[in-house]
This record gives structure tokens, C-alpha cells and sequence, in this order.
């Protein structure tokens, strides 16, 4: 195969193990986070394979600086995964406008840094995939995630929009909305994770899904199901099982 993937965020979690898995189906990898020493140790195991490009994906310029180095050094990037992002919970009651403002920064505008630099380029090719890690949480308003929510359903209406723009170029899009995944982010969580997967298993259904060409991957099924259905209802059902979700009063 000798294609060229690039993956963001592939120092930990979804970001790692995808990179783990498509080495394993034949890709070579440009990885990229702000982790150098567990970026490093990727590049170790898979001597040859793995191109290592530390990134703050928050800063435009060193966006702009990565990508160029991986054309030039390993070649045009056939898929690019977006993966770099962030997770705090945050509450009414301590709500802080510059943790929004964080979150924002990284798991939006990083984003579209990247895409700034990707689209231009395959577009020129008239080929190429881009793929956009977002969350399940982007589809509905859940208590203690509403930033982090909004910057995933600010994601899914972006890659939304580009798609059709993309596909007339000959670029494919899709837009991967994970429900719980075992990664260090949600190690911190003290509430209850249904339907929780391996990071592995997640990788495992995100290369499947990019394989097809899918425009939207979204995992497990049965947290797909449910968060569609909760998506589904009128405001005054959806609130009725919300408000179980509230944390105690106090806490």
C-alpha cells in the first residue's frame, strides 16, 4: 500500500492506537501531538514507518510548518486524521468562560487550522481523505458537558457543511463520533460509562469505517441508538431523562 496517513492527537487514546492500527494495515504514519517522548516511542517500535512531527495544533504557524514537512519529507498525505482534543467537565454553578475558551481553541479552531492546511492540497490532487474525531456528545446537550458538547457539535456541522464541497473535488470527509472510550481522558470521569470500549476496539471501528468511505462512524452501536433516540424526543421528554444525570446538589 505505501500510503501516507497523518494523525493528530496520536500520542495517547483513539489518536495512538489508530496510528497502531494502520501501520498494521500497511500505511506509514506522520504523527503529530505535544507529547515528544510518547510520540517518540511509537517511531521506536516501527522503525521506518513513523515520521515524528510535535505539534501544538493551537498555534496556526506550526501547523502550517508541520504539514509542509511531512509533504516534503514523506510524501503527499493520503488520509489525515484529526484527533487533538480536549475534555473538561463544567457545571452552571462553576461555569469559567476561559475553560470554554480553551476547549474552543484546541478542539475547533486546532482543528480548522489543520484543515486549512489539508484542503488546499487535496484538492489540488483531486484525491485524499480527511477524518474529524468529534463525540456522540455533539448531538445532544448533556449536564456537565456543555462545552465540551458544543465544540463536538460545532465539529459535526463542519464537517457536515464541507462535505459536499470536498466530495466535487474528489476528497472524501467523515466525521467519527466515539460514545465512551477507555483513554486517559475518561479514566478522570466518577460517573457511570455504558457501552465503554477499548481504545483498540475503537481504531478497530474507525479504520473499518474509513475503509468504506463512510461519511459518519459513530460507536457502539447500542450508544448510538440511544443518544440518537434521546435526540429524537420533544425538549420536555429529552429534559425529564437529562435532569437524572444531574449531579447532587453540593458536590
Amino acid at each position: 500500500m505505501n500510503k501516507i496517513a497523518w494523525i493528530t492527537g496520536s500520542s495517547t487514546g483513539i489518536g495512538r492506537a489508530l496510528a497502531e492500527r494502520l501501520l498494521r494495515d500497511g500505511y506509514r504514519i506522520a504523527v503529530s501531538a505535544r507529547s515528544v517522548d510518547a510520540l517518540a516511542s511509537l517511531s521506536a517500535s516501527h522503525p521506518g514507518k513513523v515520521g515524528v512531527y510535535p505539534l501544538d495544533v493551537t498555534d496556526p504557524a506550526a501547523v502550517k510548518q508541520a504539514f509542509a514537512a511531512i509533504e516534503s519529507e514523506m510524501g503527499p498525505v493520503d488520509l489525515a486524521v484529526f484527533a487533538a482534543g480536549s475534555y473538561t467537565r463544567d457545571y452552571a454553578e462553576d461555569f469559567d468562560s476561559a475553560r470554554t475558551r480553551q476547549m474552543f481553541e484546541l478542539n475547533v479552531l486546532g482543528t480548522a487550522s489543520c484543515l486549512e492546511r489539508v484542503m488546499p492540497a487535496m484538492i489540488a490532487r483531486r484525491r485524499g481523505h480527511i477524518a474529524v474525531v468529534a463525540s456522540v456528545s455533539g448531538y445532544v446537550g448533556l449536564p456537565g458537558a456543555a462545552t465540551y458538547g458544543a465544540t463536538k457539535a460545532a465539529l459535526n456541522v463542519m464537517c457536515e457543511a464541507l462535505y459536499p464541497e470536498l466530495e466535487r473535488h474528489g476528497v472524501k470527509m467523515t466525521i467519527i463520533n466515539p460514545g465512551f472510550v477507555d483513554t486517559p481522558l475518561t479514566k478522570k470521569n466518577d460517573f457511570p460509562m455504558p457501552f465503554l470500549v477499548s481504545s483498540e476496539e475503537a481504531a478497530d471501528t474507525i479504520a473499518k469505517g474509513l475503509a468504506k468511505g463512510k461519511f459518519e462512524i459513530i460507536f457502539p452501536w447500542k450508544m448510538a441508538l440511544a443518544i440518537r433516540f434521546l435526540h429524537a424526543l420533544p425538549h420536555a421528554l429529552r429534559f425529564a431523562l437529562t435532569r437524572k444525570m444531574l449531579r447532587p446538589k453540593g458536590s
